[in-house]
């Protein structure tokens, strides 16, 4: 495991430069089917990635979200996003991460996540928990909805029984912050790091939820789908809830009234 987590982290470390390399306030972008933006950026890290992992680990997969390398055979997976955070990273917005997980049999077992812009270097192996620039991170203790951060991402198009506008509005009365970052990752790290109490995800990218579901749990928390079940992560998943593991079930609960 020891060689698997310093590859994911001299790959993190290498995104990173290439990210702040070219963060500047209005990059060229184009606009995919699913109406989210990329970058020659997003292209050049995942290019790096497939690269990297075909050279080390011939025999292993990429799940990455602008070109994979699946095999049918393979044992692990490693589940990459490139660039978390292409619409505020191509505005100018310092709210974007790397992010690469290793999965085995469905489950990650490995998870690295860095934000270049202010060098913070996330980091989990299950079973020896979560860590930020290596000094250990717990999730908060937060027990009710009243005065808890939460970010939520994703506009129901693509899991569309779950409205996010009645789960935006629902935490609000509920006396929650409620942010709305275009970057899953980047708050999923904040739930780890015990400053947000939950993050609620409404699209089904593996590649935007693996290295939260390890790195929030070994951080003490609690990841599921949006019906509160276990999920792969090497696979299309029905979203994904991330909290402390002390509002979960209120989380949860107001997710299900929220649904169409």
């Amino acid at each position: 495991m020891k060689n698997y987590k310093q590859t994911a982290l001299k790959l993190a470390k290498a995104a990173g430069k290439i990210m702040r390399d070219n963060f500047v306030p209005n990059i060229d972008n184009e606009w995919k089917g699913d109406n989210t933006p990329v970058t020659k950026v997003d292209y050049a890290i995942n290019k790096l990635v497939l690269e990297t992992i075909g050279g080390k680990y011939p025999t292993h997969s990429v799940l990455a979200e602008e070109e994979s390398d699946m095999k049918s055979d393979a044992e692990y997976v490693w589940v990459c996003d490139p660039l978390d955070g292409t619409l505020p990273f191509s505005f100018g917005v310092p709210i974007f991460t790397f992010s690469i997980a290793l999965v085995k049999d469905g489950e990650p077992i490995l998870g690295v996540v860095y934000d270049p812009i202010t060098d913070r270097m996330y980091s989990a192996e299950k079973g020896k928990g979560a860590f930020l620039n290596d000094q250990k991170i717990e999730v908060n203790k937060q027990s009710s909805l009243k005065h808890a951060v939460f970010n939520v991402d994703g506009d129901g198009d693509v899991l569309p029984n779950y409205n996010f506008i009645k789960i935006f509005d629902n935490l609000r009365k509920q006396n929650s912050k409620v942010f709305k970052f275009y970057s899953i990752i980047n708050s999923g790290m904040l739930v780890a790091a015990g400053g947000f109490s939950g993050a609620i995800f409404l699209k089904d990218t593996a590649h935007d939820s693996a290295t939260i579901k390890i790195m929030v749990e070994e951080a003490g928390g609690k990841v599921t789908d949006l019906d509160g079940n276990d999920q792969r992560y090497d696979e299309k998943c029905n979203g994904l809830v991330a909290t402390n593991g002390l509002v979960h079930e209120q989380v949860l609960d107001m997710i299900g009234k929220s649904k169409t």
